[in-house]
């Protein structure tokens, strides 16, 4: 393993990375935001995650209105160098989505069962 700092890959996408957030005691993935150079060096600086809202075109900090703000445990980057992968403890009541849950992924769309229907049929 290297000790060089990585370069974050901000080209590929113009000027921004996703940003996946998973719960650093559950494994669970919470959500998805983006970044760009600006929101990421904020995210190193305070510790907690800032996004770049690509719709309201400035930094946002997740939980910066509802106090379920997203404190980073650790960060890591893909093979690629341009997704980030934030484990984060959620600080207030854990509820990260702006619907009210704790993850944003909660509308299933394909399950093992559909499949299994699916190669039968």
């Amino acid at each position: 393993m290297s000790d060089a700092i990585t370069t974050i890959d901000f080209d590929k996408m113009d000027g921004l990375v996703a940003g996946i957030v998973q719960d650093a005691g559950t494994g669970e993935v919470l959500m998805l935001g983006f970044l760009n150079p600006v929101s990421y060096a904020k995210t190193l600086e305070t510790g907690f995650v800032t996004f770049w809202s690509r719709t309201r075109q400035k930094l946002w900090m997740k939980g910066e209105t509802s106090g379920n703000r997203l404190r980073v445990v650790s960060a890591s980057t893909d093979c690629d160098n341009d997704t980030l992968l934030f484990r984060v403890v959620v600080e207030g009541d854990g509820l990260v989505c702006h619907e009210g849950t704790v993850s944003c992924f909660t509308r299933p769309l394909l399950s093992a069962n559909n499949r299994k229907e699916e190669n039968r049929g």
